[in-house]
């Protein structure tokens, strides 16, 4: 069962999320939350971001991608250089 408890928000849209549900959910200073709003609700979603590790996958297929397309890290380098801005 979830605990139930109140809060206010400040002068400047801040709340405090009570002791009781921090706790509960093991919320810490820092942790970020999705808001959602629809008519009178109001839903946080506490995320994390996620480990290095799971970008391994992502970082292959790109890899293999570019490959198969015939990048290579010059030109990446140089379309980096491009977008700062540094290159015309």
């Amino acid at each position: 069962m979830a605990n139930v408890a109140t809060t206010k928000m400040s002068s400047k849209g801040q709340i405090v999320i009570p002791e009781i549900i921090r706790k509960q959910l093991n919320l810490k200073a820092g942790c970020q939350f999705v808001v959602v709003g629809d008519k009178d609700v109001v839903i946080l979603k506490s995320i994390s971001p996620p480990a290095l590790s799971e970008f391994d996958n992502l970082i292959a297929e790109a890899r293999k991608k570019g490959k198969q397309a015939g990048i290579k890290k010059s030109d990446i380098n140089k379309a980096i250089l491009k977008a700062r801005g540094k290159m015309k």
